[in-house]
């Protein structure tokens, strides 16, 4: 029978095992408020998660939502970490806020976000060639534009000739509007961040949308939705699926049954997808996504 002391020896054995163990396990890197543009309002910062190892990774963009004009980056802290541990260094970042700040603000900052990554591709172990965007209500309508957007379009004034690009190779978007140019004339609840209505500012609601700029180069794009969802209809992204779909562009439509907009964002079904769609476009050793029949209806 093991006396006392035996049994406190077995168990300091363990708990150093334990130690060794979790000291042996490489850590995700991370470095926090990096600034990645200047604006009259001040420095625009990032958080970069880098993954263990020597890489180049697969670069992923993280953009926060809040209705252009509230959030932070700190927000999807957590999303960007698992998309470390899934061999992607993965970019949070902060942007100009409305109604401070208003449309094309936001896109710029996501812009130069990009210009960044591939800037600092070496440091941050990006492999500039593959790098994504995911991002959830209004960062999903930011990846997604950025996703159709082509490089000189909307380009902010100053830039040299010779500027990194701006392109993503996949774009992942959750609850996300696609779409401002169906809305009446009239309408002024995005007033605050497209500077007036359709009828005052009908460039600004053109520009704002995703769905004016897909063309048949445009990166493979996820989206997925809360069937229930009453802040952004899900039929927002549903017809984005459909247009690109109609431009020959791979994407993939995930309804979520029976969840609202705000739960979706934590769909584990949702976002196991969003991460094997991401894989599949983002890192050229894997294996091929079987296609799949798109919910676009």
């Amino acid at each position: 029978m093991p006396t006392r002391t035996n049994k406190l020896l077995v168990s300091v054995l363990l708990l150093v095992l334990a130690g060794i163990a979790d000291a042996a396990e490489p850590a995700i890197q991370v470095l926090r408020s990096q600034s990645y543009a200047s604006r009259s309002t001040g420095s625009l910062d990032a958080d970069v998660f880098i993954p263990p190892g020597d890489g180049p990774f697969p670069g992923m963009l993280v953009i926060h939502g809040g209705g252009w004009r509230g959030g932070s980056r700190a927000q999807l802290s957590s999303i960007a970490h698992r998309f470390a541990e899934h061999g992607y260094t993965a970019v949070t970042i902060s942007y100009r806020l409305a109604p401070q700040s208003t449309f094309p603000a936001q896109i710029y900052d996501c812009e130069a976000a990009v210009r960044w990554m591939r800037t600092n591709a070496e440091k941050f172990k990006i492999d500039p060639a593959h790098i994504g965007g995911f991002g959830y209500s209004a960062g999903g309508h930011l990846v997604a534009l950025l996703g159709t957007l082509p490089d000189n379009e909307l380009k902010e004034d100053g830039l040299p000739n010779d500027a990194p690009s701006t392109r993503l190779q996949c774009v992942l978007a959750g609850g996300a509007p696609c779409d401002f140019r169906p809305l009446p004339p009239e309408t002024s609840f995005l007033a605050y961040w497209l500077a007036g209505t359709p009828a005052e500012k009908p460039e600004n609601y053109r520009n704002a949308s995703p769905a004016n700029f897909i063309s048949a180069d445009d990166p493979p794009m996820y989206f997925f939705s809360g069937e229930d969802d009453a802040i952004v209809p899900i039929s927002s992204p549903r017809r984005m699926v459909r247009l690109l779909t109609e431009a020959g562009v791979p994407c993939e439509m995930h309804a979520i049954k029976n969840i609202g907009h705000l739960a979706a964002l934590f769909d584990r079904d949702a976002m196991e997808q969003a991460f094997a769609f991401a894989d599949a476009h983002l890192k050229p050793n894997a294996k091929a996504r079987p296609a799949e029949a798109s919910d676009g209806n």
